[in-house]
């Protein structure tokens, strides 16, 4: 097993632990925690290291930090509670900052935060991948399930997740030609390429010819469904 592979399986030995409901992780957190920065760094070369691990660090820290510590909303994803290479990271900061390439929060996508730390910047994307929306579960009944991403098929799997997603999260009304989709397409709407980028990654997913629709969100429903799993992990 590589450096890199043995970090990211970290990651998914943490998200396991908490599927199997087991409370002490603190072997597993230990490791995390006591990684060097710059071998985080050095071992997250790559986009696909760094997005297989971070959404599972994400999704496993967002059940650890509800279910085991009760933190409440909004400081579930304001404040700093996961420790990773000697680092506190909020779950903000994990989403916005280095998965989304330190985007402003509230800017539809558009805008990079300013005053952005040294270690976000560091840490982030190159490229920032709007697959990433169909990944990360915040314990909502309309969140994406959680699954467990690696290295290996982690493209086949954003994929599958995106299509999955869009699949049970549209309708078509084609006498009226509607699109009525998730949320989530609004909030982060430059992250998909605005509204004709929205329509582009429907059409791909589920391949039909949306050119001439135009697009509704449909009411994103926040009430708590925690172990929100995919059936096969």
């Amino acid at each position: 097993m590589t450096a890199q592979n043995d970090i990211n399986k970290l990651s998914e030995t943490l998200l396991l632990n908490v599927k199997m409901e087991h409370d002490n992780n603190s072997a597993i957190k230990k490791q995390l925690e006591q990684l060097s920065l710059s071998d985080l760094k050095n071992r997250l070369s790559t986009d696909n290291f760094k997005k297989a691990f971070w959404i599972n660090i994400y999704n496993a820290y967002f059940q650890i930090l509800r279910k085991q510590q009760n933190v409440q909303k909004p400081d579930i994803y304001r404040k700093k509670l996961v420790l990773i290479a000697g680092r506190l990271f909020s779950l903000d900061d994990i989403e916005h900052g280095i998965l989304r390439k330190y985007r402003y929060k509230y800017s539809l996508g558009l805008l990079a935060k300013w005053f952005t730390p040294k270690i976000i910047k560091q840490l982030a994307v190159d490229t920032l991948d709007y697959r990433i929306h169909f990944a990360l579960n915040c314990g909502a009944k309309s969140c994406p399930p959680i699954a467990f991403y690696k290295l290996a098929t982690l493209d086949h799997q954003l994929d599958m997740s995106s299509q999955s997603f869009l699949e049970g999260e549209t309708k078509i009304d084609h006498e009226n030609k509607l699109v009525y989709t998730s949320q989530l397409f609004k909030w982060f709407a430059f992250d998909f390429g605005g509204i004709q980028g929205i329509k582009q990654v429907i059409t791909k997913y589920l391949d039909v010819d949306l050119s001439q629709y135009s697009l509704r969100f449909t009411e994103y429903a926040w009430d708590e469904a925690l172990d929100n799993f995919v059936e096969d992990n």
